[in-house]
């Protein structure tokens, strides 16, 4: 075993051959859209995104669906074709899974992947002095919620679904094929920004400082929190972690809280080489990424996360 969840990372890493190593994950969720087509595609996108998060290529994947007995089934299969259409765009192949009966409906996968050995992402390695490089724009959580609300406009539901449809394949991707310096990465997911950053803050010994107003975010994701669609999830992650964050006086009360927002299918936390960040950033933009370097590595020491 090369990763297991001592340091909370994304996929559980296993060697098999001197140059070749499993990576391995599972997620699945609730429905946090009304069309089921769509669903699927962001359960897929979401269970694959451990597998790039970790510098891996997915490889198989097992379904995992919880269906109401009485439900129409054409609906399942709206939700199953949804999320084939991104494990196809992955390269990933669907090689079985196992359903239940469930009053409420639920629906991911357990995606395996492959990756080198020598060339594991975890979320351990950042260095004081690396660039924090965000692939992907936040606000999914409180913007989910305002669906649920039936209160979220077009615009915003629009661009939560693009966001969430996104594969992290090409971010992850192009870091390979350019041999960027990156020496720690994670997904941004159920815990928030704060959250995963703190997760890479503890494993790789530093602490992290963060510019507030690079962050890159949805369209409505403000007004949603200001209107008070807030999810219990991002209240729990607030009530977590904020005990490590010290803000800076700019740092408006809204701002604080979407940074605690739990993403579903979120973009990739790149530490990487300061000399590099803004090439990576450049060219993440070019393959139509809202990227965006948001902060710095600095050197272990009290507050864990500095917000600017």
């Amino acid at each position: 075993m090369l990763v297991g969840f001592d340091h909370a990372d994304d996929a559980g890493v296993y060697q098999i051959a001197p140059q070749q190593a499993l990576v391995q994950t599972v997620d699945f969720f609730t429905p946090i859209v009304d069309d089921p087509y769509t669903f699927g595609q962001i359960a897929a996108t979401n269970s694959l995104s451990d597998i790039y998060a970790m510098g891996g290529s997915p490889l198989t994947a097992l379904a995992l669906v919880c269906f109401p007995e009485k439900a129409d089934l054409a609906i399942l299969e709206r939700i199953l074709a949804g999320g084939l259409s991104k494990m196809m765009e992955a390269g990933c192949t669907v090689i079985g899974g196992h359903s239940i009966r469930d009053e409420e409906t639920k629906f991911g996968y357990s995606v395996t992947g492959l990756i080198h050995p020598e060339k594991v992402l975890t979320n351990g390695g950042a260095k004081p002095g690396d660039a924090l490089v965000l692939t992907k724009a936040i606000g999914t959580g409180v913007i989910s919620t305002a669906i649920k609300k039936q209160k979220a406009e077009d615009a915003w539901v629009q661009a939560a679904i693009v966001s969430m449809t996104t594969l992290n394949k090409t971010a992850s991707e192009l870091m390979a094929r350019q041999n960027y310096p990156v020496h720690a990465m994670t997904d941004i997911t159920g815990f928030g920004l704060i959250g995963h950053a703190r997760e890479i803050a503890l494993a790789s010994h530093v602490s992290l400082e963060l510019r507030a107003a690079s962050v890159p975010v949805l369209t409505g994701a403000l007004d949603c929190i200001r209107a008070g669609y807030v999810p219990g999830g991002l209240k729990a992650n607030r009530d977590f972690a904020e005990c490590v964050v010290e803000y800076g006086s700019g740092v408006s009360d809204e701002v604080k809280s979407l940074l605690f927002d739990p993403q579903t299918a979120g973009g990739l936390l790149i530490c990487v080489s300061a000399e590099v960040a803004q090439h990576l950033v450049s060219q993440l933009r070019d393959i139509g990424l809202p990227a965006a370097r948001i902060g710095e590595v600095r050197p272990n020491t009290k507050p864990v996360i500095r917000v600017l």
